[in-house]
């Protein structure tokens, strides 16, 4: 089991078990509670499930500096991360009671929503971080990336040189592919994990095409160009893969910790005006 499962399961489950009590306990409180006229925020329930909610939030944010503090705390990271786990899915409960199920175009609204996008996305994040670097290692198949792209070059190298006595349109294609394959590209190119106008891919469909009215020499050497130039292919897909494997890791990042920080500032602005103009 991966490390990034075992949080799950972290102290058999103590988070699991903390966060469950504290959405049953919001539960029980919601249903015996009874405000005069429907319920929402500004109860005395409301009040409490809404500090509750904010106090989590701000320590569940707090998780971000501690991970990045490299001094020993008193508390394990692992248990933080489990905690942070766990407590954050139950504001889905404890903030969802807060609010009465009232909702509309307004700051209120617009922090819970808020709030739900930062927990869908740290669903994700959980979800990534537990099976993409299994997929990456084998991907990778006990290499480095670095090594990948090593081999990329070599085998490009050798397809040059099994080219040199074959026809012009053939050098053409193999020094265009040797020149213009790009592994990665921008962030949507690396997201979708392959390049649908590579050269490389298209120097070896055509090769495959022509070897078939190629004869003597010629075709014996077309032949092992194509040994040579669909490995390079193979390991063009493994490489893309890796880096679509990475990118889809870093888009928890780029939705998680942006929507954090917006989620604050419309919860300072959502507390500021309950207590001064509601």
């Amino acid at each position: 089991m991966s490390t990034h499962e075992s949080i799950l399961i972290y102290r058999s489950f103590r988070y699991l078990k903390l966060a469950s009590l504290a959405a049953v306990i919001a539960v029980v409180a919601y249903a015996v509670h009874s405000p005069l006229g429907p319920a929402n925020g500004g109860t005395w329930l409301g009040y409490t499930l809404g500090s509750v909610g904010a106090a989590l939030i701000l320590w569940l944010m707090w998780f971000g500096v501690r991970k990045r503090t490299y001094a020993p705390g008193h508390v394990k990271l692992e248990d933080w991360l489990s905690a942070h786990v766990y407590l954050g899915l139950s504001l889905i409960v404890i903030a969802t009671l807060h609010t009465g199920f009232q909702f509309g175009l307004n700051i209120h609204t617009l922090a819970y929503t808020l709030m739900m996008l930062v927990i869908l996305s740290g669903v994700f994040g959980i979800y990534a971080y537990s099976r993409y670097p299994r997929e990456m290692t084998a991907n990778r198949q006990g290499v480095s990336l670095n090594h990948l792209m090593q081999e990329i070059a070599e085998l490009g190298g050798e397809c040059n040189d099994l080219s040199m006595n074959l026809s012009d349109e053939i050098n053409v294609m193999l020094v265009d592919a040797g020149q213009n394959t790009v592994i990665g590209g921008g962030f949507m190119r690396q997201l979708s994990g392959r390049d649908p106008d590579c050269p490389s891919t298209a120097a070896l469909s055509r090769l495959q095409t022509m070897s078939a009215t190629l004869l003597g020499d010629d075709a014996v050497q077309a032949r092992r160009l194509i040994t040579r130039l669909s490995r390079k292919c193979e390991l063009l897909a493994r490489a893309r893969k890796d880096v679509q494997l990475q990118a889809l890791m870093q888009v928890f990042l780029y939705v998680h910790v942006p929507m954090t920080f917006a989620l604050i500032a419309a919860l300072i602005a959502h507390v500021f005006i309950v207590f001064f103009y509601w």
